[in-house]
């Protein structure tokens, strides 16, 4: 097998190589239709145009050959560059930028068709190729420094050495190595500009994922703080207005000796200021976290007759407000689960500082769990009331054995 054969046989499977990353990159564009994705679909389709050029070059030597593959080249590497400038910087197309493809065709032209010089074109050619692709390397490193991606090292390293290995073509082509080691060059160097951008990208998507989640947290902040308020509302309406209402009315049947009347008012009466209590325990905002919990405790065991126990409450360090509501919160949904769902015959609540955080349980002798915790509103709301505060949640049961539910809450909200 001749030199000739050989060559062609490397430079087909580099542009095989090639297209596929190609390819790649316009599904990624098509998927996620990102811009950058789009010119670095471009910039390897142009490459890979470079190595027909080139090819053909090589079986027919004519010149025209040559000159499309030295105009071609300078529009790949543009291309790469701009690539790395819209994923790093976010830079815009603008039509000033076709003068540079211009000027590489213009020059290609006069190097190959006025000059009549094929060393004065390569060593031209590959200057300007080395000087763009090291701009390029530069561009990921700045990236690097600025979003500490390791992709970005990795292609920086990888068009640094890119770049610097396109000047020594001028030198192996005339000792006839310049075709074979550069395109198995090219094929090391293209794999590591593919594997470091897929990190790039990974990394890119990580950091959308985590600002999205940080979006989501702060909104379901929001949202439990909107709930709260309007629970608030709605419980001191019914207190101080429906409240009063029936209590004057209550206090006029007295007077009139109905009886029947006035009980069913009270009734009433009590209805109103459970639901009032249950939508915001006014003892919450008025005597603080302990008393609302102990009273809470107290009439859960005075309406279910299920034994219920507080330890701990007394020893508690200062809590911030939305600490306090979540604590309550969290209990009051475990208490209303053991009622409903527990069969049990005493539950206990506990409270202990651990540092500057404060664990909570709630445990009950009930029916237990048979398998995994069904997820319910109930459960989902206490474990995103406990973690958007920076806790932790967790539910144990056995059949048999009860059912125990932990958080572990921050003393200070977290920010």
């Amino acid at each position: 097998m001749d030199r000739l054969t050989v060559e062609l046989s490397a430079l087909a499977f580099q542009n095989v190589f090639t297209l596929l990353l190609a390819f790649v990159y316009f599904s990624l564009w098509r998927r996620q239709r990102r811009a950058y994705f789009l010119t670095w679909a471009l910039a390897w389709s142009f490459y890979a145009l470079r190595l027909v050029c080139i090819s053909a070059f090589l079986v027919l030597r004519h010149e025209v050959w040559l000159f499309l593959h030295q105009a071609v080249t300078g529009i790949s590497a543009m291309l790469l560059l701009f690539a790395a400038l819209q994923f790093s910087r976010g830079a815009r197309w603008r039509p000033a930028y076709l003068w540079i493809g211009v000027l590489a065709v213009a020059w290609a032209a006069i190097a190959i068709f006025g000059i009549h010089s094929m060393a004065v074109a390569g060593i031209t050619s590959s200057a300007i190729l080395s000087g763009v692709t090291l701009w390029t390397g530069w561009v990921f490193w700045r990236h690097r420094s600025r979003a500490h991606a390791r992709g970005g090292a990795l292609l920086a390293v990888t068009f640094v050495l890119w770049g610097l290995h396109h000047l020594d073509y001028p030198i192996l082509r005339p000792l006839g190595a310049g075709v074979l080691w550069g395109v198995f060059a090219d094929i090391l160097f293209i794999m590591s500009a593919a594997i470091g951008t897929m990190f790039l990208v990974l990394n890119e998507g990580r950091r959308a994922l985590e600002a999205r989640t940080q979006q989501l947290e702060q909104l379901t902040r929001l949202l439990l703080r909107a709930q709260e308020d309007e629970r608030r509302r709605i419980a001191r309406e019914l207190h101080d207005e429906a409240g009063q209402v029936l209590t004057a009315v209550k206090i006029e049947l007295d007077l009139e000796g109905r009886k029947d009347a006035s009980e069913m008012v009270g009734r009433a009466l009590d209805q109103v200021r459970n639901l009032s209590n249950l939508l915001r325990p006014t003892v919450l905002d008025d005597l603080g976290l302990s008393p609302a919990l102990r009273r809470l405790v107290e009439d859960f065991a005075r309406r279910t007759q299920i034994a219920a126990t507080l330890e701990g409450d007394g020893a508690l360090p200062a809590l911030d407000p939305e600490v306090q509501v979540a604590i309550y919160r969290v209990v009051q949904e475990a208490l209303t689960n053991v009622a409903r769902h527990a069969r049990a015959r005493a539950a206990w609540v506990r409270l202990a500082a651990e540092g500057d955080r404060v664990r909570l349980t709630v445990e009950d002798d009930g029916l237990g769990l048979a398998g995994e915790p069904t997820p319910h509103l109930g459960m989902l709301g206490m474990r995103e009331r406990v973690t958007e505060l920076g806790g932790t949640f967790t539910v144990e049961g056995r059949p048999g054995a009860g059912v125990r539910i932990a958080a572990t809450l921050p003393r200070r909200a977290a920010a």
